[in-house]
């Protein structure tokens, strides 16, 4: 073994039993060859292991840590603990067992080397005696008086406590100190709401703010109070209890701040400490792409399915207006369950798309506005009249829900049944003006005959391939009138692959060409609409839009070059001028004695002159 290695020992490693023989049971004390001794034996009161394989420092546990946690303090962390330092020949040298006991931060050179490698190796509530060489002690200098040049030590080590610092933003501006441990190992994210209790100070103990009795909620994006709050909590578990050590920059910054309502002044550029526990904290999901409804999640569900279109769920929810009137409240006892199937619009789709997202068990809260709701319609619920543009909250429970087969589970002609009912809920949203969910149906649709290749040849491919255009025609049409010009393109576009001559598709494309300003492409489009069908009303009329159009286009192109010249013109006459008036200003030559060669007054510079011409 290399006398000069200090790596800690690992259970890889072959650990060397230094008891007498007369300690040792054959039968239960071997050594566990290469790949060493079970972990247990580790931490064997009563036994003397090497921690470091140079020998330079060992390790007797006296007692167990009481931590229901397997945990040890690392690097950087803030440990508190009792001990008593003696010579070899038991003399003490030190001891804190009859006074306060020493805190310090391990691993960075506080303490003896021995310690800091010393203990990080023991839990809470541990008591342990380490012989600690003199590499690893105070060499062989030593420490006059107590400790005699080149001296091993032993220490009787307890460990009382340690908290976790960690460097929250990585650049020392908040510092985090764990006082308790959190539960679970999930933290908040930005979108969610956090409820924490707290208490700011000033270095010397001045209170600046505190929350009140109950705690204060807050989006975590949104902050609280000052930066710092924002960054902690998303390091935080639930129960979780830290205290920050926060610099300006992430505090009051350099100007600090005056006295506010309740709250303290904050002095110029000054460093707060802060108690901070999580309370609590609830998901905020968004659910619809365009992050218009938003959930909060206040009790999480079970497992990792959600429902899917076409599943039976069996739910309870209550539904409220913006006043905190109650308009609909269903499933609320155990005999009167509300089952609704997913995408067949029995719920407002706000509400319908939020079941979607939620888990046995889940309880949540979802904000709906007018547009996912009842819309621009009044409406009669159980228990109240909603009115036009209403915003709506719901609390919902998903209590059970039942699976519909997936689209990649269905058989062919299932497949083009499927597609066909999503067609039929789409013709109706779009007789009632309901666009957006109208394409909505229309898309749905449009995924359950996508892929050609898994319907059969003949009749089943023609009829699939025959849903599949009419679906991305109908979800083009209502785009247009939703002015989502690309995707009417991209959707056509994907019609035409099939049918190059599609009138519909090129019409449709056409028209999303011209309201894109694409003119060139559009009249394309039109072209090939009135060779195939010269008598085409609506084609007809395009084509005078685009024309006007064009004809406007050319105007304004000819207007925005025109100006352009008449600035480049004037510029350049202005230029001229400025040449001729600084031309002008140039002193005359008086009678020239030789006219080959004068001296300019003002220029220190000879001028040349033509012999043959003097205005040259």
């Amino acid at each position: 073994m290399d006398p000069d290695d200090e790596r800690l020992v690992t259970k890889e490693d072959k650990i060397e039993d230094v008891r007498p023989k007369s300690f040792r049971c054959e039968m239960h004390d071997k050594s566990g060859g290469e790949d060493g001794p079970p972990e247990l034996k580790m931490k064997e009161v009563g036994v003397e292991r090497k921690l470091l394989k140079n020998g330079g420092l060992t390790k007797t546990v006296v007692k167990h840590g009481t931590c229901k946690h397997p945990k040890s303090p690392l690097s950087g962390d803030e440990v508190t603990v009792h001990y008593t330092g003696t010579l070899p020949d038991g003399t003490v040298f030190d001891s804190t067992r009859d006074k306060e006991p020493f805190t310090f931060k391990l691993g960075v050179g506080q303490v003896i080397r021995g310690w800091d490698k010393g203990v990080k190796t023991m839990r809470k509530g541990e008591q342990a005696v380490f012989t600690v060489q003199p590499q690893y002690a105070y060499g062989k200098a030593g420490q006059p008086p107590g400790i005699p040049p080149d001296t091993p030590l032993r220490f009787d080590i307890e460990l009382l406590s340690w908290c976790s610092v960690k460097d929250v933003c990585r650049d020392g501006g908040v510092m985090k100190k764990i006082v308790r441990e959190g539960k679970s190992w999930e933290t908040p994210k930005d979108s969610d709401e956090v409820k924490v209790n707290y208490e700011v100070k000033l270095e010397d103990g001045t209170l600046i703010s505190k929350s009140p009795d109950d705690g204060v909620k807050f989006i975590v994006e949104e902050g609280w109070l000052c930066p710092a709050f924002k960054h902690a909590v998303k390091s935080m578990k639930i129960e979780e209890v830290v205290v920050l050590m926060v610099q300006p920059e992430y505090g009051f910054g350099i100007d600090g701040r005056e006295a506010k309502d309740s709250e303290g002044p904050v002095p110029l550029n000054a460093t707060l400490i802060v108690d901070l526990e999580l309370v609590s904290w609830n998901s905020v999901e968004i659910v619809t792409d365009d992050k218009k409804v938003i959930k909060k999640i206040t009790k999480k569900g079970e497992s990792y399915e959600k429902p899917n279109g076409g599943s039976t769920v069996t739910i309870k929810y209550v539904g409220t207006l913006s006043d905190g009137a109650i308009f609909e409240k269903r499933g609320l006892h155990p005999e009167d369950p509300v089952t609704v199937t997913i995408d067949d619009d029995q719920v407002v789709p706000g509400l319908e798309e939020t079941l979607a997202t939620m888990k046995k068990g889940e309880v949540c809260i979802v904000m709906i506005p007018p547009e996912y709701g009842f819309e621009n319609e009044e409406k009669q619920c159980h228990l109240a009249l909603v009115p036009a543009n209403s915003t709506l909250t719901y609390e919902v429970e998903m209590i059970s829900f039942v699976k519909a087969k997936d689209s990649w589970d269905l058989d062919g002609p299932q497949k083009i049944a499927a597609a066909a009912k999503k067609k039929d809920q789409g013709n109706d949203l779009f007789k009632k003006g309901k666009l957006f969910f109208a394409a909505r149906k229309y898309e749905k649709g449009g995924r359950h005959v996508e892929y050609e290749s898994i319907f059969a040849d003949g009749d089943e491919k023609n009829d699939a391939r025959s849903l599949k255009m009419t679906l991305k025609l109908n979800e083009a049409a209502c785009r247009l009138k939703l002015n989502s010009f690309p995707e009417v393109v991209d959707l056509t576009s994907k019609v035409l692959e099939i049918d190059s001559m599609n009138l519909k598709a090129l019409f449709r494309r056409a028209q999303a060409y011209s309201a894109m300003m694409d003119l060139e492409l559009a009249e394309q489009d039109l072209k090939k609409v009135l060779e195939s069908d010269p008598n085409n009303r609506d084609a007809k009329l395009e084509q005078k839009k685009l024309n006007k159009k064009q004809v406007a286009h050319r105007k304004t192109e000819a207007k925005l070059y025109g100006n352009m010249f008449a600035r480049l013109i004037k510029m350049e006459e202005k230029e001229s001028k400025q040449a001729d008036k600084g031309l002008a200003n140039l002193p005359q030559v008086p009678a020239l004695i030789n006219p080959a060669e004068v001296s300019v007054q003002g220029y220190n510079q000879r001028v040349t002159v033509c012999p043959s011409h003097a205005g040259c």
